[in-house]
């Protein structure tokens, strides 16, 4: 089954766009497009939107406590986000395939924070979760980021992945 956007989202769309920006290099910009939206959805606007916006913009800080802010916005956001309002936006997603990543980008924080017990809870939270990733490319990657990020915990090791966004 190919998995498709239901419709247009122009908001989904500007995220995207500045994921891309920000991927391209042009962190500053993605980050100012990105907090712009924000400040337009807000902290009671659709939970899809502030799941997905948060978890992108979190990438695009260098600063663990920073990213750290944004991926709890994220994670808080994405408890308040059905499954219909997921399978509204893109047929073929669920809302279970979202929480590894966003308790691997959690784990990623703490453990370059140096809070290796919060670090803990949200890797095993993860590798919990992992079996509700695709069986795809992304599912194989996320899958490899948990194991990575759990080997560093174990080693304490606060050093940013090479293969972090």
């Amino acid at each position: 089954m190919t998995a498709a956007p239901a419709s247009p989202d122009p908001t989904m769309e500007a995220i995207g766009h500045a994921v891309i920006e920000g991927r391209a290099g042009d962190t500053a910009s993605a980050r100012r497009e990105l907090l712009s939206l924000w400040a337009g959805i807000g902290v009671t606007g659709d939970p899809l939107y502030r799941c997905s916006l948060a978890h992108y913009l979190a990438d695009l800080y260098e600063d663990p406590a920073q990213a750290l802010v944004w991926d709890i916005r994220a994670l808080d956001a994405a408890d308040a986000v059905t499954e219909q309002r997921v399978q509204d936006h893109h047929t073929g997603l669920h809302i279970a395939g979202f929480y590894p990543s966003l308790h691997l980008n959690l784990a990623d924080n703490f453990r370059r924070l140096g809070s290796f017990e919060a670090a803990t809870e949200h890797i095993d939270a993860a590798k919990a979760q992992a079996s509700d990733l695709p069986q795809d490319p992304y599912g194989d990657l996320i899958r490899g980021a948990i194991q990575e990020v759990a080997e560093a915990i174990i080693e304490k090791d606060r050093t940013r992945r090479a293969s972090a966004p």
